[in-house]
């Protein structure tokens, strides 16, 4: 593999290793030691005819079996959350599942790069796309005053596979049931039973953590 070929694909295997690991450094660190390798024995990336960033990719692999992936600390936001779900996907599914998205190889390509079959690949796959979907099922509070409608909001948030923690028709009950069940997701009426706020009391949760709020209204 020559050096062009390897320089023209380093800086996507840099991003690879950092969604890898969880961290830039240690990703690099992981970099570092495939081309040294590739540097002492050239031969061993092309122990078949691959494509040079398959090959590339391939050696890689070999010295980021068993990594361990951290929630990382120099993301934010969504990018932050989706790290942390993928720190707790097994090493060899979070390679899977990053290879044939992130890094847009085909289920064939990511297959030789693990050294797997294509129906294992796809199993790898299908699994850490399980297990991210379990983790992100979410913490429901729902603030809606007229029962039947908090009643199907519930059977709408469940059938998505969202769990209610609570529900709540005043701004009172409200702010008490965000304090017992942290929810990480709040739907919230606008005009509550007794006259209360919706909004107002989302202000005074909010007031204390922060969590995301969609409000839910007829009221003009």
């Amino acid at each position: 593999m020559s050096s062009t070929a390897l320089g023209a694909h380093l800086p996507l295997l840099r991003r690879y290793a950092r969604a890898l690991t969880g961290s830039q450094r240690a990703g690099d660190t992981l970099v570092a030691a495939t081309l040294q390798a590739l540097i002492d024995s050239p031969d061993d990336a092309q122990q078949a005819p691959l494509p040079a960033r398959v090959g590339l990719y391939r050696a890689f692999s070999q010295h980021a079996k068993g990594a361990p992936a951290a929630a990382s600390r120099e993301e934010t936001g969504s990018v932050a959350a989706a790290q942390t779900r993928l720190s707790g996907l097994a090493p060899e599914g979070r390679q899977a599942l990053l290879l044939t998205t992130l890094e847009g190889f085909t289920e064939n390509e990511a297959a030789q790069i693990l050294g797997r079959s294509t129906a294992e690949l796809a199993a790898l796959v299908a699994g850490a796309r399980a297990e991210i979907a379990l983790q992100s099922n979410g913490r429901v509070l729902i603030i809606e005053d007229e029962a039947l409608i908090a009643m199907d909001l519930s059977d709408i948030v469940a059938s998505l596979g969202h769990t209610i923690v609570g529900t709540a028709a005043t701004a009172e009950s409200a702010v008490a049931a965000a304090a017992s069940y942290s929810p990480n997701l709040i739907l919230a009426d606008v005009q509550l039973a007794d006259g209360s706020s919706g909004i107002a009391a989302v202000r005074e949760i909010l007031a204390k953590v922060s969590t995301p709020v969609i409000f839910i209204t007829a009221f003009p």
